[in-house]
């Protein structure tokens, strides 16, 4: 069963091939129960016409900012307030471009300003035009500014090009309509005004442990062992907790990075430091997610000086040992039922078969969720402004997995995050 009875929906659909596919989601909406109004811009009109959805939705379609006949009936302020959710299916990149900078030339960038509603944007372009910097910078603003991103498809377009850009499916749309609506944080309540209460956001009241940058493990007072990551994925995470309401607490490595606002953090050096700020929040963390770039060895003995050269030494051999594993300590179940142990996220950085020895850690240290990233690909991952990942969920022995298209690494940390607590309260409930 949906959780799409009665819900009120603004579909809106903007100028691109994909507007047909919108004609799908409609009826998909209209079956499971849902109330839509669909707004169409001028460009979109180019398309498909409004007959269409007029005949899908049982509703005149909206097209115009001042049409006196609308405004007589429900016009764009009442049309604003009786959302509940406005998506957008297809977003283009002039939307984009106009909803980022607060542009309201027309009903559907108005109702996104005047609306109190949750917006979610489908973008869909050629894409070159989706990796284009300004596009991304876009993307990035708007999560910025309070849009929630879905993630364009992978695959060919209707120009022929290959890559992400496409419109998701209209299943794969309602499904994630599904679970916005399904998700204990949405309210389905009213005030006595009898307009519909904002929904709750995601994170409020949940506890958010984030891990984040590297680690550097001393060879003597001047050298250390660590790698590159930048720890600049754990901030857009950290940064996406807040927006959606979590209380936030980042353990980072070394970096030069500016601390997220409404973020409370702990800077350590070590692996062995991180993993003592995490066990002081275990009890009282929800969800743990470990970002960090943990050094797997450090130094069994390190120096009091500076190692010197020797002129006749042309070798130096470290002995080194193993650095405690964070992520599967705070994995473990504890004995103790009234302090269980916190939904477990973690991250596989790898250069090699990235699905096979993700999949194999999620499993081997007992985790709900893991991010794979291939850092063999100097365009993503460390110490790159963009990231390209496979996120895998394990409810018991299956393991579902979800591929996230490359992005700024602020908007995949706001669809990640989305993803990671639809699904942390999902698993809640079951």
């Amino acid at each position: 069963m949906t959780g799409l009875i009665n819900k009120r929906i603004i579909l809106g659909i903007s100028g691109g091939i994909a507007a047909y596919k919108s004609a799908f989601l409609a009826r998909l909406l209209v079956k499971a129960g849902a109330k839509v109004n669909v707004v169409m811009t001028q460009g979109a009109q180019a398309f498909i016409q409004p007959l269409t959805f007029q005949a899908l939705t049982g509703h005149p379609v909206h097209t115009h900012l001042l049409n006196p006949e609308a405004e007589a009936g429900m016009g764009h302020i009442e049309l604003a307030r009786w959302a509940e959710l406005i998506i957008i299916a297809p977003t283009t990149a002039d939307l984009m471009a106009r909803l980022a900078t607060g542009h309201a030339g027309d009903l559907l960038t108005t109702l996104c300003l005047a609306s109190k509603a949750p917006v979610h944007l489908a973008p869909a372009m050629n894409q070159a035009m989706w990796q284009h910097p300004a596009t991304q910078r876009n993307a990035q603003l708007l999560t910025e500014l309070g849009y929630t991103l879905i993630p364009p498809a992978e695959g060919e377009q209707a120009c022929g090009d290959v890559g992400a850009g496409r419109l998701p499916e209209p299943e794969t749309l309602f499904s994630w309509i599904d679970s916005f609506f399904k998700s204990s944080f949405f309210k389905n309540s009213f005030v006595e005004s009898n307009q519909p209460e904002p929904a709750k956001k995601l994170g409020e009241g949940l506890r958010i442990t984030i891990t984040a940058g590297p680690t550097q493990e001393p060879l003597d007072p001047v050298r250390y062992l660590s790698n590159h990551s930048s720890g600049k994925m754990g901030y857009a995470l950290a940064a996406a907790a807040v927006e959606q309401g979590a209380t936030v607490k980042l353990i980072s490595g070394p970096v030069n990075l500016a601390i997220p606002d409404g973020v409370h953090c702990t800077h350590i050096t070590t692996a062995a430091q991180m993993l003592e700020a995490c066990e002081k929040l275990r009890s009282t963390t929800d969800v743990f997610i470990a970002c960090a770039a943990v050094a797997d060895y450090r130094a069994e003995a390190v120096a009091d000086q500076k190692m010197k050269k020797q002129a006749n030494q042309d070798e130096l051999i470290l002995k080194l040992v193993k650095n405690p594993d964070i992520l599967a300590t705070m994995a473990q179940a504890t004995v103790d039922t009234h302090k269980p142990r916190p939904f477990c996220v973690g991250f596989a950085a790898e250069t090699q078969q990235v699905e096979d020895y993700a999949q194999d850690k999620l499993v081997r240290k007992n985790l709900d969720a893991i991010v794979a990233n291939d850092v063999s690909d100097s365009s993503i991952g460390f110490g790159s402004d963009e990231n390209r990942v496979i996120l895998f969920t394990r409810a018991g022995e299956c393991i579902h997995r979800d591929p996230l298209p490359q992005s700024s690494k602020g908007v995949l940390g706001q669809q990640l995050l989305f993803k990671l607590l639809v699904f942390y309260k999902e698993q809640q409930k079951s």
